[in-house]
């Protein structure tokens, strides 16, 4: 497995990163026209957490093209090791946008790229997650895993809630299909939680998290679900 800190970019490779995300999202803008608030509340300088909502494979790319400032998502490591032309432009891009690989299969691995984005993001950089984990095929807001918790009291840095709308429509479950679709992107105040380390109760995680999920709610629109959504039977979707 390629570990979290050495898949991110460094100082070069961070301004590949915003050439390339800047241009995409000047695609986006145009072919799109979505509606974007809350930039602003991006902090501007040191290290940030991106917590959202999830509706389609694009979302992540979408947040790091539009985001004023470069966010790191988790990606799967196959994405990293195609073979062939094909394989090599799918690496480049996703180093491009500052995904972080990380094999999901394996809880160790994935356990292991949560430290990797608690580092990076203390390293003053921006990093995104997805409480729900996976996917919303129903469009439904789902129960928040604890792992975005965890990363807000253990770093204590800000948490900027994300409220996504229509993203679905830009590439449909179980399909490879893009295509352009008004959405919106909404960012939202920054949420600061005390800095407790790594090893910190497990209430101040689970009251972290309810509060970031209540956040990204009301951005969002979506109907709550009191539960926790899971991939489809037969193992975890591409993208998610």
């Amino acid at each position: 497995m390629v570990s979290s800190a050495e898949a991110f970019p460094g100082e070069k490779r961070v301004v590949t990163h915003d050439a390339i995300r800047k241009t995409f999202a000047g695609i986006v803008r145009i072919s799109c026209r979505p509606v974007i608030t809350g930039l602003d509340d991006v902090p501007a300088e040191g290290g940030f957490i991106v917590a959202s909502n999830h509706l389609s494979f694009l979302d992540s790319v979408l947040i790091q093209a539009i985001s004023p400032r470069p966010v790191s998502f988790f990606a799967k490591a196959e994405y990293f090791t195609q073979p062939g032309l094909k394989g090599r432009a799918m690496k480049t891009f996703f180093e491009s946008v500052g995904s972080v690989p990380v094999e999901r299969d394996r809880k160790a691995a994935s356990v292991e790229a949560l430290y990797g984005l608690g580092r990076i993001a203390s390293e003053g950089h921006g990093v995104g997650i997805y409480p729900e984990g996976t996917r919303s095929r129903d469009g439904r807001l789902y129960r928040g895993k604890t792992g975005v918790g965890w990363l807000a009291v253990a770093t204590g840095l800000p948490v900027v809630p994300v409220g996504l709308k229509g993203t679905e429509h830009l590439q449909a479950a179980d399909s490879s299909a893009i295509r352009p679709h008004r959405f919106e992107m909404h960012m939202g105040q920054p949420l600061q939680f005390e800095k407790l380390g790594e090893r910190h109760p497990l209430p101040a995680r689970r009251e972290a998290t309810a509060q970031i999920m209540e956040a990204i709610a009301e951005l969002s629109g979506q109907e709550r679900v009191d539960s926790y959504n899971s991939p489809p039977a037969g193992g975890s979707e591409a993208g998610d």
